[in-house]
């Protein structure tokens, strides 16, 4: 089958990515693991974003032949797949619960913002693949034991999951953008201007209040962020 660097078949059987012994498939062991070729994927993401990561990028980068490569990623979607578990070992999955379900989710929430701030490529690669490595699972058995006092059923935290985890994406996606947009600081005075300008038209009354109720607030990412998990983990229904 013809590969191409930009692959997206990402067609791997799960049992054979991950339950398989870290060897190649065929041919000759490569004097590289399949650990060593992720950590270099995700630190070219991590430093360039993820459209740096092409199967001949990270070989150069781990002073491989492309088709070395192959033996442990067959295209560009594996990879992805094997950065992402990799990337969540980094999540904390074995810290005591509270018991309050609602307080035990927040926290999950606020790790895993923290750990996609870390990876800002992360929410864009979650939201289009379901990964299901190792680390990925253990994950998502903690998120489910956190929330087994809500009394629902699992197919329900299975979906309060997901709705969370997608909520983070979405969100730190928004963070990173608008971190990149404050770089220009000649465009963020020119969008203050003109909202101003907008408020003050007479045509726009309620986004006029909600600006001058945006001008109170502080602006920290953190609180942000706490506000908004607040509201959605405090208007779940758990019945």
């Amino acid at each position: 089958m013809t590969r191409t660097e930009e692959s997206g078949a990402g067609g791997v059987d799960p049992r054979q990515l991950w339950r398989r012994q870290d060897r190649p498939r065929r041919g000759r062991r490569p004097a590289f693991s399949r650990e060593a070729i992720t950590t270099a994927a995700i630190a070219l993401a991590d430093a360039e974003g993820i459209d740096a990561v092409t199967m001949r990028r990270v070989a150069s980068e781990v002073g491989a032949g492309v088709m070395s490569l192959y033996s442990y990623a067959p295209d560009k979607e594996t990879l992805l797949d094997l950065m992402i578990d990799q990337v969540s070992g980094e999540l904390p999955t074995s810290g005591p619960l509270t018991g309050d379900w609602r307080a035990d989710l927040k926290t999950i929430g606020r790790d895993q913002r923290a750990h996609m701030l870390r990876h800002p490529w992360l929410p864009a690669a979650v939201q289009a693949r379901r990964t299901l490595g190792p680390h990925t699972l253990a994950f998502l058995e903690h998120a489910l034991t956190a929330l087994r006092p809500s009394g629902l059923a699992g197919a329900a935290r299975l979906e309060i999951f997901a709705q969370l985890t997608s909520f983070v994406a979405a969100h730190v996606a928004y963070e990173v953008g608008q971190a990149r947009a404050a770089q220009d600081p000649g465009r963020a005075a020119a969008e203050a201007l003109y909202l101003a300008e907008v408020a003050a038209d007479g045509d726009h009354p309620e986004l006029a209040e909600a600006l001058a109720g945006a001008a109170g607030r502080p602006g920290d990412p953190d609180a942000m962020f706490d506000r908004f998990l607040t509201r959605l983990v405090d208007g779940l229904d758990a019945g």
